[in-house]
């Protein structure tokens, strides 16, 4: 019979055997890629509203609906001469002389050197950030249709991940009902309507898919459920039998939305 200490010795090493199985699957490397991709994308948003701010204070006129094309401009262009309709088209193509009429707008007004020098710095920066999240993006589109074929085929890879990360692993995802899959990252939503009684949710992640979002309104939920369901069942494939169902899923929830 094994005394106090061995025993103690033998539940820590079980312990570690546990953690290097969990990690070995690969899960938490897609989950912490996907909360890198999205902190970053987060952060570049607040860094493009602080240009945009920041820049804007000398070329009010300037719009942009690209954030990395305004980040080159105004790391770019300083003074109105510096607009060159060859820089401006490189960045914005077809929009260039839009862009330039902008810049030479009479509100406009040159940039301090110094001042620049502090803008340029931020602009680099938003850049960067765009080629690490480009980067990160490029990882999570291999690993997920590694580790998650059958999801990935039925859904866009990033939404995937943002499924896996909410529910912590491949194979608690997998144990699930659909309907809680369908409420993955609606829980702020789900705990207003318990506690409240405000109207319940129908989807939360799952709305990020172009079927659902663009669907009519009154459609929606049922689509949220359809999704919901054949995702369930391609998690209990890609964590259980390996084998590749999806294409078979695919065709029922076209069916489905129709």
């Amino acid at each position: 019979m094994e005394d106090r200490e061995e025993k103690r010795v033998r539940m820590l090493e079980e312990a570690k055997n546990k953690v290097r199985e969990a990690f070995a699957s690969g899960d938490h490397s897609i989950i912490q890629a996907i909360n890198t991709y999205m902190e970053i994308d987060r952060i570049k948003n607040l860094l493009s509203e602080r240009l945009y701010e920041w820049y804007g204070i000398y070329f009010p006129d300037v719009r942009s609906g690209s954030q990395d094309a305004y980040a080159r401009l105004a790391s770019e262009v300083r003074r109105k001469e510096d607009a060159d309709i060859g820089i401006v088209e490189k960045i914005f193509g077809e929009g260039a002389n839009k862009v330039i009429e902008s810049l030479n707008s009479e509100n406009s007004r040159d940039i301090p050197e110094e001042e620049h020098a502090a803008i340029r710095k931020l602009a680099e920066g938003e850049l960067r950030l765009t080629e690490l999240q480009e980067s990160i993006d490029a990882y999570l589109s291999e690993e997920t249709k590694k580790h998650m074929p059958n999801i990935t085929y039925l859904i866009e890879y990033r939404i995937a991940a943002e499924l896996l990360a909410k529910a912590g692993s491949l194979v608690r995802l997998a144990n699930m009902p659909s309907g809680t899959i369908q409420l993955l990252g609606a829980e702020k939503a789900l705990f207003k309507h318990m506690k409240f009684g405000s109207k319940p949710p129908k989807y939360g992640i799952l709305y990020k898919l172009a079927e659902i979002s663009n669907a009519p309104k009154e459609k929606r939920g049922r689509l949220a459920r359809a999704y919901a369901t054949k995702i369930s069942i391609a998690a209990r494939a890609d964590a259980y039998t390996k084998r590749f169902i999806a294409d078979k899923l695919k065709e029922s929830l076209k069916k489905n939305s129709k």
